[in-house]
């Protein structure tokens, strides 16, 4: 099974693309949902987050904004955070990845919007970075509610710039110019990675 990281800054139409490679049978495994699941009443995250964050946890789920503000007043609690939470976020992710071979699925497709910050790309056969040019990205983004300037230029500074990203992905799919040469691009990624004669250029040193 052939494992590819999606990943992109904010705005960049990453969960598009992520539906464009599920159209050829990829699963998909998406991140944020997983921290939604581990979030939500019965997650494995409740109990851990209500023992570190007691404020952060209403009706047996955690809240998220009652989270933020906690890790807004205290400096260290976001390591505590992903103390918890990314060895979680790895289990489920074994399990679904584990269920894919099972299954006899060809492509994995892992959505992490922090895949570079996480190491993640480490774990991959071939990055797969979404892009747009900085103005594409301003326009979707300050369209979302509750959206400003100053609150995206916050969320870019802590992602790992765009052209960064694009220096170290494998595979590049612009959404700049319409979702059909997107999905044409994405085409011929899958074409690439499922060829028996394509080799990952992340795992031939290993």
């Amino acid at each position: 099974m052939i494992i590819l990281g999606l990943t992109g800054s904010i705005g960049m139409g990453k969960s598009t693309t992520a539906e464009f490679f599920a159209e050829h049978g990829a699963m998909i495994w998406n991140a944020d949902d997983a921290v939604h699941r581990l979030y939500a009443k019965g997650g494995a995250a409740v109990d851990l987050i209500a023992e570190a964050f007691p404020s952060a946890v209403v009706d047996g789920a955690v809240d998220r904004p009652l989270l933020a503000q906690v890790l807004g007043q205290d400096p260290e609690a976001f390591a505590a955070l992903e103390g918890i939470v990314h060895p979680l976020v790895a289990m489920d992710r074994a399990d679904a990845l584990a269920k894919a071979r099972e299954d006899g699925v060809k492509l994995a497709v892992l959505d992490i919007p922090l895949l570079f910050e996480t190491g993640g790309d480490a774990h991959v056969d071939a990055v797969v970075v979404v892009s747009a040019p900085a103005e594409v990205q301003a326009e979707r983004v300050l369209k979302r509610p509750g959206m400003t300037r100053e609150r995206l230029d916050a969320i870019l500074s802590r992602q790992t710039p765009d052209n960064e990203k694009r220096q170290r992905a494998d595979f590049i799919i612009n959404t700049g110019k319409g979702r059909a040469r997107a999905r044409r691009q994405v085409e011929a990624v899958v074409r690439t990675v499922l060829d028996p004669a394509w080799t990952s250029p992340r795992q031939m040193g290993q």
